[in-house]
């Protein structure tokens, strides 16, 4: 499973907004989102490529930092 630093998240509006973009991508993702450590974890099929990218076209920095 992904998990992503993402800079900038920290509010439910946040989350939604992230959490959107990536389902836009892969609607069967299961993501989990966590604002005080801003990380996201995501099940999905795609590449972590895929999934960084949909979170920086939502507007945010990211990083992955792990799997």
């Amino acid at each position: 499973m992904p998990i992503f630093s993402v800079n900038g998240m920290s509010c439910g509006h946040c989350t939604k907004t992230i959490t959107n973009a990536i389902l836009a991508v892969d609607p069967s993702a299961k993501v989990e989102t966590d604002i005080p450590s801003k990380t996201v974890k995501v099940s999905s099929d795609k590449s972590i490529e895929v999934l960084s990218s949909a979170i920086s076209e939502a507007g945010y920095e990211v990083t992955a930092t792990g799997s």
